[in-house]
């Protein structure tokens, strides 16, 4: 685990971060991800994707966080999905800046997060249940799903349109201990 990792909710304040971050990684982010257009990497841009995921968040339907190391911001996890009643559920998506991939920064934070998801409200999420997708080759980000006790639970066909093209997806869950 990395020591010095830590979530924080989201604010649209971070946005020339999290674009500066998304502008130097995205050669190493690009094959893991949707196509984005020139806005998405400005700071502008990040301001309304930030702005529409705290409007997700106030809605009760998404948590957005990014991802702190040593005090600078390496990267971005997000819930989204939350769905409550007799399910429970949600999705769980991430990525960290190259520099601190395979250093046990997104390992640290989903272990954060689970803590959050499974804990009870106010002050968790009150979750049961979090799935995540992974590409059939991302296995870096398989090991972090892995390493904090998520299974695998299938695959499914042309899940997601990443890099351009509808991609098989590897499926993970993680439910509560309680």
């Amino acid at each position: 685990m990395s020591a010095g990792t830590t979530l924080r909710l989201a604010r649209t304040g971070d946005a020339a971060a999290v674009a500066a971050l998304l502008r130097e990684n995205w050669p190493f982010l690009a094959p893991y991800e949707p196509e984005r257009d020139e806005t998405y990497f400005t700071t502008p841009g990040q301001e309304d994707v930030l702005a529409a995921a705290l409007a997700e968040h106030e809605a009760g339907r998404a948590v957005p966080y990014v991802i702190e190391h040593d005090g600078e911001l390496v990267g971005r996890l997000t819930v989204s999905g939350v769905v409550r009643g007799p399910f429970q559920s949600a999705d769980v998506g991430y990525f960290v800046a190259e520099a601190v991939n395979g250093r046990g920064v997104a390992t640290h934070a989903v272990a954060a997060l689970l803590d959050l998801a499974f804990a009870p409200a106010p002050g968790g999420l009150g979750l049961h249940r979090l799935q995540a997708g992974t590409l059939l080759s991302n296995s870096a980000s398989q090991a972090v799903l892995q390493r904090n006790g998520f299974e695998r639970i299938g695959v499914a066909r042309r899940y997601l349109k990443i890099a351009g093209r509808w991609q098989d997806h590897v499926l993970y869950q993680r439910t509560a201990p309680h």
